[in-house]
């Protein structure tokens, strides 16, 4: 059986990731959907077991923020955000959650702690990445295969941008430097770099929700 995990797909289903999951028996998704329209195309190549993210608004009420289940004979926990997890995991073969977009493939004794990464819109210069399960006939895990999806080109824009990101720039800009090395060392587009830099060298003593308030962020 194959069942493909991600996480993190913020209402973008690149056709890298529609291409792996393809053949799949089931889908896991660990939250920050964005959109009814992803769970439908998904729905559209294998069953899908999912969980809310905190992006997923007033659409996504119907989903569960915690699910302890069955799959293909393997008991299964699934939150999106690590520090939500139970401090027994036990009694689980594999644990599945998301949100830092950042892989993480690890045991617990005899459980499988998996974070697939974001495959969704790309953050700054972070990996862009999913995971297959394979299981056997007898329902024990084969093997786990990490999936890293090409990037190709800055994806980040303004309206990405959170606190945090800024807060990133701020800290560069006060190291001296300038918005073209900032926008190729974090993939920002340089038109954003430059407005960030700009506002934290003309207004001094700006905090990262002042920037963005006055980006109308």
């Amino acid at each position: 059986m194959k069942i493909g995990i991600l996480s993190d797909t913020h209402d973008l289903l690149r056709p890298e990731v529609l291409e792996q999951l393809a053949g799949c028996d089931r889908i896991l998704h660990g939250g920050d959907i964005s959109s009814q329209k992803i769970l439908d195309r998904l729905e559209e190549i294998a069953p899908v077991i999912v969980v809310r993210g905190n992006n997923d608004k007033e659409w996504a009420e119907h989903l569960p923020l915690f699910l302890d289940t069955e799959v293909a004979g393997l008991r299964v926990y699934m939150t999106h955000k690590k520090k939500d997890l139970p401090e027994d995991l036990a009694p689980y073969d594999l644990v599945i959650y998301g949100h830092s977009h950042k892989y993480e493939e690890k045991r617990a004794g005899d459980t499988l702690l998996l974070n697939p990464g974001s495959c969704g819109p790309r953050r700054f210069n972070q990996p862009i990445t999913m995971a297959v399960l394979y299981l056997s006939a007898e329902g024990r895990i084969e093997k786990i295969e990490k999936i890293d999806i090409p990037h190709q080109g800055p994806l980040f824009k303004a309206d990405d941008l959170k606190k945090k990101d800024i807060e990133k720039i701020g800290k560069m800009v006060q190291k001296g430097k300038s918005y073209v090395e900032i926008a190729k060392a974090l993939h920002l587009e340089e038109a954003v770099s430059e407005q960030v830099c700009r506002l934290y060298l003309t207004h001094p003593g700006v905090d990262a929700e002042g920037v963005m308030r006055k980006m109308g962020l």
